[in-house]
């Protein structure tokens, strides 16, 4: 099955404190937050059919080493502002790939080699994926 690909933008602004309500909004908001700090291709992938790990993937590109670091601490920060429920936090202070794990939403911040390597669209390719502007 072909995974569908959509354009959206996410709920509010990145600069915005609005609660997000439920886990596809939290999503949306994550990939703005990055997108907002020059993260590259964010996508998110619904999972929700698929499996029981999270709701949905966050997806996005850093770089260099310096910006995946910088991309996952502002979004700690970002969602400790927002008040959620904080993340279980691997790889941010190697810099190759973070993975920020809130629950129900899982975001993956790689490095350009490790992004074409984990291809984790691909892995999930039955996941819809919306592509965050």
């Amino acid at each position: 099955m072909a995974s569908k690909t959509t354009k959206t933008q996410a709920p509010g602004r990145p600069g915005g404190r609005t609660r997000p309500r439920g886990s596809r909004q939290k999503a949306l908001l994550a990939a703005e937050i990055l997108a907002a700090k020059k993260a590259q291709d964010t996508v998110v992938l619904d999972l929700r059919k698929l499996t029981v790990i999270a709701d949905y993937f966050v997806v996005c590109t850093g770089i260099s080493e310096t910006h995946v670091r910088a991309l996952a601490q502002e979004l700690l920060e970002r969602f400790k502002e927002l008040r959620l429920p904080s993340a279980a936090a691997q790889g941010v202070a190697d810099g190759h790939w973070a993975l920020l794990d809130f629950g129900d939403v899982i975001v993956h911040i790689f490095g350009g080699f490790e992004r074409g390597f984990y291809d984790l669209e691909r892995l999930w390719g039955d996941a819809p994926v919306t592509e965050v502007a």
